[in-house]
């Protein structure tokens, strides 16, 4: 977090979108960007810097999130209909090039509950994704592997064209997450 505050960052999370950035290019000039699980807002900072005016984030979270400049904000529970309507409406007949989702579950310490919370936010992150996003568009996750890590691989294999995993250099190395990157969404 030191690293990131001295550089002006909101949260470490910012490095890992842009390691993956670096490897994968997958903010583009002119692209719509859903950012789920978005406070304290280093993803959608990052975005709105690598974008630079050209594009359009809406981001979402359960927690507060300080304003940046180019970035809509909506705080609500991702879970709840209402606040998933509201993301819809904001959105209109816009599809996301991209969505991304840094979500997390507080963690137990148990890692199997931890795993299982994690892939359920994956799940719905994905739900979300397969009702909005343009023909072509990437879904980037986070997750915790565990049991259910294949099947939900699988899905996403049968979704999109590609499905790659990252372990950003960013990302601590004991830490349980990964990164699925799944590119060109089959809308069919």
């Amino acid at each position: 977090m030191k690293r990131a505050r001295e550089a002006g960052y909101r949260s470490r999370a910012l490095f890992k979108l842009e390691d993956i950035q670096r490897t994968d290019r997958l903010l583009r000039p002119g692209i719509t960007v859903v950012d789920l699980g978005a406070a304290p807002g280093g993803w959608s900072q990052y975005a709105a810097k690598v974008l630079q005016g050209r594009g359009r984030i809406v981001a979402l979270d359960l927690l507060p999130m300080d304003a940046i400049n180019g970035v809509e904000f909506i705080q609500g529970d991702f879970t709840e209909d209402a606040v998933l309507e509201q993301l819809l409406s904001l959105l209109a007949a816009d599809r996301p090039q991209l969505v991304m989702s840094d979500m997390a579950p507080n963690t137990t310490g148990i890692a199997t509950v931890d795993q299982d919370r994690s892939l359920h936010l994956a799940e719905l992150a994905l739900d979300f994704a397969g009702k909005v996003l343009a023909p072509g568009g990437d879904f980037l996750v986070k997750v915790f592997q565990g049991r259910d890590f294949q099947p939900f691989m699988r899905r996403l294999r049968g979704l999109f064209g590609t499905v790659k995993v990252r372990k950003p250099p960013a990302s601590r190395q004991r830490s349980p997450e990964l990164y699925l990157l799944a590119r060109t969404f089959n809308s069919g």
